[in-house]
């Protein structure tokens, strides 16, 4: 079963439901605002995707951050803690598989992810 981790008040998100509905995909969808994200999905995140990839620095949470917070979040455990707390500074969707992630939306690249066996 695939798991697909964002917040629902997102455009990119609502495009990610679109197109896993209109492939037929039936999948789990975390909601950080009601479910957050656990210390060890985090960590897997940043293990498989690394931090350039988790880190959304094109969405307005970490646009708003002065230049010593944006600093700081070159520090591994700053942007790991950051991260548990601002969830929505976590590149979206990002979507599971077993072990099998993809971060972000793009049609040709989901597309190969789900066909991909």
């Amino acid at each position: 079963m695939i798991t697909i981790y964002g917040i629902p008040a997102c455009n990119t998100m609502k495009k990610a439901f679109d197109f896993l509905k209109n492939q037929s995909v039936s999948y789990e969808f975390h909601d950080y605002k009601k479910k957050s994200i656990s210390p060890e999905t985090l960590s897997l995140f940043l293990e498989k995707l690394g931090p350039a990839t988790v880190l959304n620095k094109n969405g307005s949470t970490y646009k708003q951050l002065d230049d010593d917070t944006k600093k700081s979040l070159e520090n591994p455990d700053s942007l790991f803690e950051f991260l548990q707390q601002k969830t929505s500074a976590i590149k979206r969707p990002i979507l599971v598989d077993g072990e099998r992630i993809l971060a972000g939306f793009d049609e040709e690249k989901m597309h190969a992810w789900l066909n991909y066996k």
